[in-house]
């Protein structure tokens, strides 16, 4: 195996997506003064992913605009239809208390220090450059990653194989010399490994547990800390694997 580089999902595989989305939303409905109507954080939360993934589907489609997805979310999760200037007002105000709880996993920089002399690294994410390249430049990481590609801009997401062939083309690297990093078992795990990458499925807390026929192909970690053994790289960082 001689992998040259490493392309890296985002949300909830360096960036504590879940855990900021949820201190965000619990400090914004309490600066609202809605916390006590919504029932709770967790019943807020999923309804507004639930708004996110519909009006995320229809910015994807081409059927609206960035701002236009945006104030579209807002006015799913409020069930109110609020101008536009009310809206981007709201969510300005949400995203404030959102990215105030931005924080990369403990185990990233460590991982990222460890490989940067043997690996190139980059970004492919079901996200938008919009939103992932100022995430990255804010928590610290952008300069790690020769290019980051998004879905977006793409025109095609995981689990297609195009997508993760698109960052393979990035690096100028055939895709059996790239690994690829991802928290989600099929869109990252399984997508990857049928795109023909080194599939590496980080399982956080391992809330996949063994035999539970999790997907064919993909190694999987804890920890990025067992993320330079698997590479061949520095071994001596990290760990042996707790699923093996």
């Amino acid at each position: 195996m001689n992998i040259e580089a490493v392309v890296w999902d985002v949300d909830d595989t360096i960036f504590d997506y879940t855990a900021a989305d949820r201190a965000g939303m619990r400090e914004h409905l309490s600066a609202e003064g809605l916390l006590d109507g919504v029932g709770s954080v967790e019943r807020a939360l999923a309804r507004w992913r639930e708004a996110t993934d519909v009006h995320w589907a229809r910015f994807s489609a081409g059927e609206s605009d960035w701002e236009g997805q945006r104030r579209d979310r807002v006015r799913a999760f409020l069930g109110e239809p609020l101008s536009d200037a009310d809206a981007d007002a709201w969510f300005q105000r949400y995203a404030g208390h959102y990215e105030a709880s931005w924080a990369l996993f403990p185990d990233v920089l460590p991982a990222l220090d460890a490989l940067a002399a043997s690996h190139r690294h980059a970004i492919l994410s079901n996200s938008s450059l919009h939103n992932q390249d100022r995430k990255l430049r804010i928590l610290g990481v952008r300069d790690r990653f020769e290019a980051v590609l998004c879905a977006a801009e793409l025109g095609v997401s995981k689990p297609a194989a195009e997508a993760f062939h698109a960052a393979c083309e990035a690096l100028g690297l055939p895709p059996h010399q790239v690994a690829y990093v991802g928290d989600h078992p099929e869109i990252d795990g399984r997508g990857a490994a049928d795109a023909g990458l080194l599939s590496v499925w980080i399982d956080r807390g391992g809330a996949h547990t063994r035999g539970d026929g999790g997907p064919a192909g993909p190694r999987r970690i804890a920890s990025l800390a067992e993320l330079p053994a698997i590479l061949g790289a520095d071994t001596r960082f990290g760990a042996p694997s707790t699923f093996g």
